[in-house]
């Protein structure tokens, strides 16, 4: 079954929606991937007397106010970005697979889980961080903590319902009837059936990711200068009517999350048609 469901997935990507999802990530990610290459400047340099520069051939996106070229700490930021949620995403998915696995289990676990995945959820993410960042900090390392936090009970969650629903099924019953031991019908049944849904929650996730750290450094919770980061540059570009001087400040960083969070959403909805299809 997983097999025969591969080539859909495939066609949903080479597509439409999903095609257009994929080259807004292929362009964003490139861009970040090559930043050594594409950046005009070092993204930490302070060349005096070049504050608030308006676009120029040298400074694509102008300068800030401490002289550094805002479309260098744009793609340097990009970097940033992918390294925190590309790590933090799948930590969460691995995890909460893991969780909603061994909750489908057991009862009493199952409801130990589940009341504290409702306290976890009761919180919205953006207060969660700043809970988290209080105790541990700001930083990059809290943004990874809060995205993995206030991921897993989605991933577990799917999981579990996607186990018992499977558990239910004719073909799992057949197979019981036929004398086949839990671990095969888990394994041979059960956790392809369940893990399939997985890809469409992995790409949601990583649009949710993308925004929550973007919001966390806009507010400053989040990853700390001088380290560049998009929501910390659009968070700079608010500052003393510097976008009256120069709109562009903001347009980089604006347009790399915006097409960040698109492709991933694109790419989500488009795996969702296919499996349903």
């Amino acid at each position: 079954m997983t097999r025969l469901r591969q080539r859909p997935a495939i066609e949903a990507l080479t597509t439409g929606q999903g095609l257009f999802g994929v080259i807004l990530l292929v362009l964003i990610v490139g861009a970040g991937l090559l930043a050594p290459l594409l950046a005009t400047a070092d993204p930490l340099a302070q060349p005096p007397g070049q504050g608030l520069l308006q676009m120029s051939a040298t400074h694509p996106l102008g300068t800030d106010e401490l002289s550094r070229d805002i479309y260098s700490r744009t793609l340097y930021g990009i970097r940033t970005t992918l390294a925190i949620i590309l790590l933090a995403v799948p930590i969460a998915a691995v995890t909460g697979a893991g969780i909603g696995l061994l909750a489908s289990a057991s009862a009493t676990a199952d409801q130990i889980t589940q009341r504290v995945f409702d306290v976890i959820l009761a919180f919205p993410a953006i207060i969660l961080g700043l809970t988290l960042a209080a105790v541990l900090g700001p930083g990059a390392r809290t943004v990874a903590v809060v995205i993995i936090a206030s991921e897993v009970p989605l991933f577990a969650r799917l999981i579990r319902t996607q186990i018992l629903r499977v558990r239910e099924s004719p073909f799992v019953e057949a197979a019981e009837v036929f004398g086949a031991g839990r671990a095969w019908i888990l394994r041979r049944h059960i956790l392809p059936n369940a893990v399939e849904p997985l890809g469409v929650q992995l790409a949601l996730s990583l649009s949710l990711a993308v925004f929550l750290e973007s919001a966390m450094s806009f507010i400053g919770i989040g990853v700390q200068p001088p380290q560049p980061s998009l929501g910390s540059i659009l968070s700079d570009s608010m500052r003393n009517y510097y976008l009256v001087w120069n709109p562009l400040f903001a347009f980089g960083p604006l347009i790399v999350v915006v097409d960040l969070v698109l492709g991933f959403l694109l790419v989500s909805q488009a795996l969702g048609q296919a499996r349903r299809g």
